[in-house]
């Protein structure tokens, strides 16, 4: 079995806990329903960045709320870069599955689409 990654990224209209918790748990089962067969016991690892501007909670307790406990996570803010995309929560999945790398749907959800045009029209 092969480790393959997965990207997704979404946005929030505020910083406010329950818009975080919320849409990434939307990110998160969209990830899997765009890749059926993922199941929490191959999920290797994730990681999650939010911009500078997302600080009211961790990503990573949407994920534990869906019963992901044994997943490793980590959260880290991501690089601020001028005029990138604000309040955007991204997350990377390692997902060990025999599935191959160019069949794994990534997703980007709400303003994040901008971020992968290319990626985000594969989820449809």
């Amino acid at each position: 079995m092969d480790m393959r990654g997965m990207r997704g990224a979404t946005t929030v209209n505020e910083d406010q806990v329950e818009q975080v918790i919320s849409a990434t748990r939307e990110l998160l089962e969209a990830m899997l329903t765009a890749n059926p067969g993922m199941q929490t016991g191959c999920i290797a690892s994730v990681f999650f960045t939010v911009t500078d501007d997302i600080s009211s909670a961790f990503p990573a307790l949407a994920a534990r709320q869906m019963g992901w406990d044994s997943v490793p996570m980590i959260c880290a803010r991501e690089i601020p870069v001028p005029g990138s995309l604000p309040h955007c929560i991204r997350v990377l999945l390692h997902w060990n599955t025999d599935v191959p790398q160019s069949a794994i749907r990534h997703v980007y959800l709400r303003e994040a689409v901008k971020l992968r045009p290319d990626l985000a029209s594969q989820a449809q």
